[in-house]
């Protein structure tokens, strides 16, 4: 399945002299969604759905510069929090779990 859509960075941005707050900056990227997962945690009484799939991307220089600040991606309308990161040039992979809390 092909993937195009938004990468979300964390940056930190200075607003006023001495004032530093978090902002987000998004990219746009193309790529695969290589895998779909989805598990139900039914250890309670409304189970949780728990997401684990797998984007990759073609990556640009700013991507590969700053993966480190790389919060989100946003796949079928939602927000999804990328909890790993594989850096393979020129493709990153990302793996995702869960939407992504602001």
């Amino acid at each position: 399945m092909k993937y195009y859509g938004a990468v979300g960075y964390i940056t930190t941005v200075e607003t006023r002299p001495g004032v530093w707050e978090e902002t987000i900056v998004e990219r746009m990227y193309s790529g695969d969604v290589s895998s779909i997962r989805r598990r139900l945690d039914g250890k309670k009484v409304n189970d949780d759905v728990n997401i684990s799939n797998q984007i990759s991307i073609v990556a640009d220089p700013y991507a590969f510069e700053n993966f480190t600040a790389i919060r989100y991606v946003v796949w079928l309308n939602q927000k999804l929090k990328v909890t790993n990161i594989t850096v393979e040039p020129p493709r990153m992979i990302f793996e995702v779990g869960g939407l992504y809390n602001e």
